[in-house]
Order: structure tokens, then C-alpha cells, then sequence
């Protein structure tokens, strides 16, 4: 029913919703204040984060249940798409980088569309433990051209094998990886645990790493350029290349991190700044047996 409503509509709600969340819960009101604050945020751009914050939980519907069938189209714009055309045109795999910054779930919807059919993207997550959830979660993300892997050493597999064919990767490395998977270090000037995997990936296949984000844009915004989002692509900065040719872990992890940064602060009203970000990591995902060394990315 949700999915059917008027995006504008269901971001109003979405702002309520997330004023509500702010308002109700003094643990997460306490995360959100101290990480923008760090981050150098005005008053006025950590209230319009608290409303981003809940358009993000209150757009999902339209997303996830989106018919199979049914095209973005120019409902999305891109720009510098051109940056994935000539990776892809290489004839070597590419991973997209994005924070949780605006509507990060429209990319790789909007990469499937556009480039799925020739290069299909495989995106990392984390697999729901509710039931329902985890059936919605499929509907949504295995479309034509977009297919998912578990956070598992089953799903590194899968996209070792998919960057090795030249396809794409889609991670999100601004979060919390599972012990033994990532090194701490700086964000926003503070050490967070922070995922190798992205630069093991790119390092034992040859894959290009390119940055993206979706702009989620206001009722305004959308009636003037027509569209709901926009979709922004950018390649690797020179310093992440760099720590990536060195081979080092704890560089290739910082240098991702700052790239983060850059993305978030583009939009820093739509970043997700209450999300734990700085805690230490969970042993849930991989067992004992499966972290060999090489094994796990």
C-alpha cells in the first residue's frame, strides 16, 4: 500500500517520523548531536538531518516494493555517468563506494537499469533476521541486473567472481564490519572500525574503484528538474589510489574513509549521523573456520 503513495507525501510523513524518532529516544538524540557536531554541522543543518533522516525510512516502501517491471526511467539523473562507461568499457571490474548519505538504496537500483544488462552489480548485505523482512528485502534487491550477496565468505566469493568477469560491486564501507574484517581508523577525527574489503577486492582483482551517492531531492527541487534523485558518480581520488598501490591495510582504510567524508559533505543534511558508527565490531558474520588467511576479503 505504501509503495503506491506519492513520494512527497511519504517524505512528509518520513520528517514527522523522524522528529518523532529524535525526540522519543535520548541515546540515539545524544549519537546524532555529538557526530554532526564533530563533523562541524550548523544548528540548521542537524535539523534538517533529523528529517532526512526519517524521509530515508519512509521512501523504502516506494523502493522496495517497486514493481519488477517498472522503470526508473528519468525519474533518476546522472551525473558523470561517463566515469562508469569508460571503467566498464576497460574490460575490468568495478567497485562503487557509497556512504549512507541520501537515498543510498537508488543506486544500485539505478546502476542495474542503466548498465545491468551488459555488467550486472552484485551488493553486499547484511541478510534480515525477521522473515518478512528478509522476503521483502529480496523482492526489493534481486531485480534484472542487480543481484545480492550475504555477508558471508560464501558472498566475498561471489564478488571476487563477479569483478574477476568485469562486473561491478556495490559496498557501503562507512559501516561497522565484523571482527576481523577491518582496522580502525580516522573518521570525522575519530577511529572507527573500518572494512578491508573494498581495498583486498580491488587489490587481488584489478577492479577500478569509483565513488557514488543519491541526492535525494526536495519537493521543489523535484518539480523543477523533474525528477526524484540524483545520482553522482566519481572516480577514486588520487590519494585513495595511492594507499591502494601500497598494499597496506590501515592506509587503504583511512584514504577510503576520507573519500567517504568528501561524499557526506556534499549533502551533510542527508547523512545518517545516527547510526553507531564508532562501535566496536560483531563476530556473528564469519566463523573461526572461515577467516583463513587470503580467505576473507
Amino acid at each position: 500500500m505504501l509503495a503506491s503513495w506519492p513520494l512527497g507525501v511519504l517524505h512528509v510523513i518520513g520528517a514527522l517520523l523522524g522528529w518523532l524518532v529524535y525526540g522519543l529516544s535520548p541515546s540515539y538524540r545524544r549519537r546524532f548531536r555529538h557526530h554532526a557536531r564533530a563533523a562541524g554541522l550548523g544548528l540548521w543543518q542537524r535539523w534538517s538531518a533529523v528529517a532526512h533522516n526519517g524521509r530515508m525510512v519512509a521512501e523504502l516502501p516506494r523502493l522496495w516494493g517497486r514493481p519488477q517491471g517498472a522503470l526508473l526511467g528519468d525519474r533518476i539523473q546522472w551525473r558523470n555517468a561517463e566515469c562508469i562507461d569508460q571503467t566498464l568499457a576497460q574490460g575490468k571490474g568495478l567497485i562503487l563506494l557509497t556512504p549512507h548519505v541520501g537515498c543510498f538504496e537508488i543506486n544500485a537500483q539505478a546502476y542495474a537499469e542503466r548498465f545491468g544488462q551488459t555488467h550486472p552489480m552484485t551488493a553486499l548485505y547484511r541478510p534480515a533476521k525477521q522473515a518478512w523482512l528478509a522476503e521483502v528485502m529480496a523482492h526489493a534487491r534481486n531485480r534484472p541486473g542487480l543481484n545480492t550477496a550475504p555477508a558471508t565468505l560464501t558472498g566475498v566469493r561471489a564478488m571476487l567472481r563477479a569483478l574477476k568477469n568485469g562486473q561491478c560491486v556495490g559496498l557501503l564501507p562507512d559501516q561497522v564490519p565484523p571482527e576481523g574484517m577491518g582496522v580502525w581508523a580516522p573518521f570525522f577525527g575519530r577511529d572507527a572500525y573500518t572494512m578491508t574489503m573494498a581495498a583486498k577486492l580491488a587489490t587481488q582483482t584489478g577492479a577500478a574503484i569509483a565513488l557514488m551517492r543519491g541526492e535525494r531531492l526536495g519537493t521543489w527541487q523535484r518539480l523543477k528538474q523533474g525528477c526524484d534523485y540524483v545520482v553522482h558518480v566519481e572516480p577514486a581520488p588520487a590519494d585513495l589510489q595511492q594507499a591502494l598501490a601500497t598494499g597496506d591495510p590501515a592506509q587503504s582504510a583511512a584514504a577510503i574513509n576520507r573519500a567517504m567524508e568528501h561524499l557526506i559533505m556534499q549533502s551533510p543534511e542527508q547523512y545518517l549521523w545516527g547510526y553507531n558508527r564508532y562501535k566496536a565490531p560483531r563476530s556473528e558474520i564469519l566463523t573461526t573456520a572461515d577467516a583463513k588467511p587470503g580467505a576473507s576479503a
